[in-house]
């Protein structure tokens, strides 16, 4: 970090995000309902006002903002991922929200969690960074009961019961560490009690929820099948962006040393847990839940060895990159189809070849195959790990990467077997699906050149 500042300009990402939710809540509430689609736009114009000027911050010396906010490459990575991964969700939602009676609530709600996500990338306080936890997580909440059905409410009660339950036990763990070493940032302070431990442990422990990993990942398959379509895609991509990278800091600079072995074991489980559920999955959303579940395992390699690898911090940027893409594309899919079933995929190949083809680069990028995004993501966080000392959670992953192959085969197959096709496409969710596809191809093909930008070290 090159230098302390207060100008309130080195925000504006943050602050045009905000700013579109503040409008989109005003506008809706003088717009007549069947005019909302109005907040949308509004919406949509604020990430990509946010977007260019993410770019632009990118070509500025890095620095650390009011003294708790880092505005450094791992931060900008975060605004510009969050920001067009929200603006492809928008346009997922947008086409089943028209003349809902809270369609201009919703688009709010998902530009406020996305906001929270940017402020867990880049906050250097623990006191920000439950900020952020909290703005992440409340509208998120709200989101994933929006529908109002039992399977809605479900869903999002449980989401919110552990949610609010591990968030009160991250702010414990803050209030210790600030207890015993009379301060919450990230750089720790001499001389702190061995009892600081159990402050690690339960911020960790808030962190884990927000990221799926074992053992605070149980919410993931019931919001994921509860919630809408848009939501489910949204829950299970945006937040673990902003959420990994925190959880990178964190790990270099409060959870190094002892700590290490914690999240390689973690990740084991998280990545072994999330692939044996996966198979037995005939729901396509529970599938991939889990999939998201297994992908979390993956994205911990380059935590577990922050600090000790030039490769970790490249790794991290590039696999929740090129992770987000995909994930939503798959889910672009499922919004495009309506259909949840496996079996509901028969012939989908015939009817639209293009969007079976989207559906396919995605399940085969999630798996890591080349020249998908995932695929440069994974070998960069195995050989982090390798390079890091922990050459056996290198091996195991690649052993759980292999295993992955037999259940998205499972999705795959119906693709190209002979039967009743499903109903007509949404248009507007192909294009997501087909577009996700593309740049997930693309940032295979360009991850030379984006690897250039990311100088090695941690952040």
């Amino acid at each position: 970090m090159s230098s302390m500042a207060e100008n309130p300009l080195d925000l504006l990402p943050e602050l045009l995000i905000l700013l579109g939710a503040v409008a989109g809540l005003l506008v809706g509430l003088f717009v007549p309902r069947r005019r909302q689609r109005v907040v949308a736009w509004i919406c949509g114009l604020a990430l990509v006002s946010a977007m260019a000027a993410a770019g632009y911050a990118m070509t500025r010396p890095d620095v650390m903002a009011f003294e708790a906010f880092a505005v450094d490459l791992p931060t900008n990575v975060t605004r510009l991922a969050v920001a067009g991964m929200t603006l492809l969700i928008v346009l997922l939602g947008s086409g089943r929200l028209r003349g809902h009676s809270r369609e201009s609530e919703w688009y709010v709600l998902v530009l406020l969690a996305a906001l929270g996500t940017i402020v867990l990338a880049g906050a250097s306080d623990l006191l920000v960074f439950v900020a952020g936890y909290l703005l992440a997580s409340i509208p998120a909440y709200a989101l994933a009961g929006f529908g109002k059905d039992a399977h809605g409410t479900e869903a999002a009660l449980k989401y919110y019961l552990m949610g609010t339950f591990l968030g009160v036990v991250m702010l414990a763990g803050v209030t210790l560490q600030y207890g015993l070493s009379g301060t919450t940032s990230y750089t720790p302070a001499p001389g702190v009690p061995a009892a600081a431990g159990v402050a690690v442990l339960l911020v960790l422990a808030g962190v884990l929820f927000k990221v799926g990993a074992v053992p605070a990942h149980f919410w993931v398959p019931d919001a994921t099948q509860g919630s809408s379509a848009p939501v489910a895609a949204f829950i299970t991509t945006v937040p673990k962006i902003g959420a990994f990278i925190g959880l990178l800091r964190l790990a270099t600079e409060v959870f190094a040393g002892t700590w290490r072995p914690v999240l390689a074991v973690i990740a084991v489980a998280t990545m072994t847990l999330g692939n044996l559920a996966a198979f037995y999955q005939d729901n396509v959303r529970r599938l991939l839940a889990y999939s998201t579940i297994s992908q979390a395992g993956y994205l911990l390699l380059p935590v577990v060895v922050a600090g000790q690898s030039g490769l970790a911090q490249p790794a991290l940027l590039f696999y929740v990159a090129a992770y987000a893409v995909t994930n939503v594309g798959a889910f672009a899919v499922v919004v495009a189809t309506g259909a949840d079933s496996l079996t509901s995929y028969d012939g989908l190949g015939r009817r639209s070849p293009l969007l079976a083809f989207a559906l396919l680069v995605c399940l085969l990028g999630l798996v890591g195959t080349p020249p998908t995004g995932v695929f440069v993501a994974k070998l960069l966080a195995f050989a982090a790990a390798w390079d890091g000392g922990y050459a056996w959670l290198a091996v195991i992953a690649v052993f759980n990467t292999v295993a992955s192959v037999f259940y998205y085969l499972r999705w795959i197959v119906p693709l190209f077997r002979p039967g009743e096709p499903p109903a007509e496409p949404h248009p507007a969710a192909s294009r997501v699906a087909e577009l996700s596809a593309l740049l997930s191809i693309l940032l295979g093909l360009a991850s030379g050149t984006f690897l250039a930008l990311s100088p090695s070290g941690p952040p």
